[in-house]
């Protein structure tokens, strides 16, 4: 018989600006919690209305040593790289670029929505790569909204766009590194479901409008918050109380490697941190045409 797991802790995000001054909502890293392994951060880019001319994004950086997973839910961000992949991010579509070796990166707010203004809204999830994948070669994975598979139940009260794993009878089109679900549910008002997940995956959920009722406890949460579940069951409880819940599910393996971050870079030692900083210095990770 399933069981369904507890709330272990819950973490308020804190609202902090990233790049260029852009505004997000970060539930980790923070000072109560640096990481949730396998996952370095999570950023939560907005809500925000920008009038005509005043949207802001991230200018060339550079990334060595993990994933970054851009999910867009409004707005349209565009992006280059050194290796000269571009392109535009528009709502509901997902980017899962794995950083490996290097690359410097770009991600600005698409010129035509920088001209017209308008409401951002996307998140951002860092994941990091094992020792043994820290430098492969860059890869892009881009999945436009429509190529996104989703799942519904019988009744059509509970709904899920499944960026990794498997949830509702479907799986992701995305190809991951390491085991990793990353689910977005939409729940209408009194709907509930009981999502299946990995005896070894620790998980958490992150809401992003409504207020939920999460865990075996039926734990009133308000969005902005992350509910990190412990590992003492087989399925997740998530319920929506009198208004619509929409919440991303997300879990992994922990990789259980140290972990040496310096900005952009994460790796496993001091040492490949300098050698990451040396590398960018010298211009190793290539620049980006403009």
């Amino acid at each position: 018989m399933a069981t369904t797991r507890t709330i272990e802790r819950v973490f308020p995000s804190v609202r902090t600006t990233e790049g260029g001054g852009f505004v997000v909502h970060r539930p980790f890293p923070t000072r109560t919690l640096m990481d949730f392994d396998p996952f370095l951060l999570l950023d939560e880019m907005g809500p925000v209305d920008y009038a005509p001319g005043a949207a802001k994004g991230a200018p060339d950086h550079p990334h060595r040593g993990f994933e970054t997973v851009m999910y867009m839910l409004e707005g349209r961000f565009g992006h280059k790289d050194s290796a000269g992949h571009s392109g535009t991010l528009n709502p509901g579509d997902v980017q899962w670029m794995t950083a490996g070796a290097g690359v410097i990166h770009s991600e600005m707010p698409d010129p035509e929505f920088t001209r017209a203004g308008g409401r951002i809204h996307g998140l951002q999830l860092w994941v990091n790569l094992p020792r043994r994948d820290k430098m492969i070669a860059p890869r892009y994975q881009e999945v436009p909204n429509e190529r996104i598979p989703v799942g519904r139940t019988a009744d059509g009260s509970v709904s899920v766009k499944v960026i990794a794993g498997e949830a509702l009878g479907v799986k992701a089109a995305i190809d991951t590194r390491t085991p990793i679900l990353y689910q977005h549910f939409t729940l209408a008002p009194g709907a509930r479901i009981e999502q299946p997940v990995p005896a070894d995956y620790r998980v958490f959920a992150y809401g992003l409008s409504g207020a939920g009722l999460y865990g075996a406890q039926r734990e009133p949460v308000p969005a902005q918050q992350m509910v990190v579940f412990g590992n003492d069951g087989d399925t997740v409880a998530l319920a929506a109380g009198d208004e619509r819940l929409d919440v991303l599910l997300i879990g992994g393996v922990p990789l259980n490697e140290p972990v040496v971050r310096y900005g952009p870079f994460v790796m496993n030692t001091e040492q490949e941190i300098r050698d990451a900083v040396l590398d960018y210095q010298a211009g190793r990770m290539g620049r980006i045409a403009h």
